[in-house]
C-alpha cells in the first residue's frame, strides 16, 4: 500500500523558515520525478516544485524561485522542501505527489502570519 506522509508545517511569521518533509512507503521515491503543490483557502492547486529521480535537476514556479529549495534523499526515501523567506501569500496545505499524479500524501498545512 502506497503511502506519503507529509511533515513539517506549522505556523510561521513572515521572513520565517520551515522544512517539510515527505515520506514514503510502499513505494521506492527513486523511481518517480516527485512535485510539491499547494492549495491556499478558496483556491485551486497550484504547482509549486519538481525534483528528478538522480535530485540532481529541480524546477520551481516564479512565485518561490530564490526562497523554496526541494531535495530527495532516495536512501530515506523521502522529499523535502526548505521554505525561506516566507510571506502571508505562501499560506497553504502543503503536499508531496508523484509527478504522474498518481500518488499524493494528505498534506501539511503552513500558515505564515504575523
Amino acid at each position: 500500500d502506497v503511502q506519503l506522509v507529509e511533515s513539517g508545517g506549522g505556523l510561521v511569521q513572515p521572513g520565517g523558515s520551515l522544512r517539510l518533509s515527505c515520506a514514503a512507503s510502499g513505494f521506492s521515491l527513486s523511481t518517480s520525478d516527485m512535485t510539491w503543490v499547494r492549495q491556499a483557502p478558496g483556491k485551486g492547486l497550484e504547482w509549486v516544485s519538481r525534483i528528478n529521480t538522480g535530485g540532481d535537476l529541480t524546477y520551481y514556479a516564479d512565485s518561490v524561485k530564490g526562497r523554496f529549495t526541494i531535495s530527495r534523499d532516495n536512501a530515506k526515501n523521502t522529499l523535502y522542501l526548505q521554505l525561506n523567506s516566507l510571506k502571508t501569500e505562501d499560506t497553504a496545505m502543503y503536499y508531496c505527489q508523484t509527478a504522474s499524479g498518481r500518488y499524493r500524501g494528505q498534506g501539511t498545512q503552513v500558515t505564515v502570519s504575523a
